[in-house]
């Protein structure tokens, strides 16, 4: 892509955010947060901003975007509500190196708002490791680093593939509690992600 990407702190659904397709994975482009494959042509089904790692093969809907149309969705950090008395506490989660990783994702063609063809993506996850299980019952799988490259190779097998939907490892990782500035999609400046006690 062009240019420069802007830093976004408050990434959404629906929102475009810069993904790498396996189609041409040197480069990174802007695709739409929010999946449905090409097949569907009903307009009233909702996208999908999530997919099962379990059962990403066995279901249609996914089956043959995670055979065929792998992506790496770049980020430093994502945020898990947890059930709290009066409401949910927003954390963000980040490796402890604080820096960038690559979401494991699916991509196809979709349209937008304007019926201009464009991709599509979903985040796969998975059972969350030891720093996610107190806050939330799934989480995003991230890629190891040595996998990124085999993640988005023509030649990995479904079966090689379902093998990298695991937890990261929980030694690596830590989750900060952050404001509720988060919950409310005007925010977007780096005040969000700063950590409260």
């Amino acid at each position: 892509m062009d240019g420069i990407i802007s830093p976004n702190y408050n990434a959404r659904p629906g929102q475009k955010l810069p993904v790498i397709l396996n189609t041409n994975p040197s480069k990174v482009i802007m695709a739409k947060w929010g999946y449905l494959p090409h097949f569907i042509k009903d307009s009233k089904m909702r996208a999908q901003i999530n997919a099962r790692g379990e059962t990403i093969d066995e279901k249609r809907f996914f089956s043959d975007s995670f055979k065929h149309r792998r992506c790496i969705v770049p980020a430093d950090g994502f945020y898990e509500w947890q059930k709290v008395k009066g409401g949910k506490q927003p954390y963000r989660i980040v490796i402890k190196s604080e820096g960038p990783f690559a979401l494991a994702g699916i991509w196809d063609m979709g349209v937008d708002e304007k019926g201009k063809e464009i991709p599509v993506f979903t985040i796969i996850t998975t059972e969350p490791n030891a720093v996610l299980k107190p806050i939330h019952d799934r989480m995003p799988v991230i890629l190891r680093e040595e996998d990124e490259e085999k993640w988005m190779s023509e030649d990995l097998s479904v079966d090689e593939a379902k093998k990298m939907l695991k937890p990261y490892p929980a030694r690596d990782m830590r989750a900060r509690k952050i404001s509720k500035l988060v919950n409310y999609p005007g925010n977007n400046s780096p005040d969000v992600i700063e950590e409260v006690m």
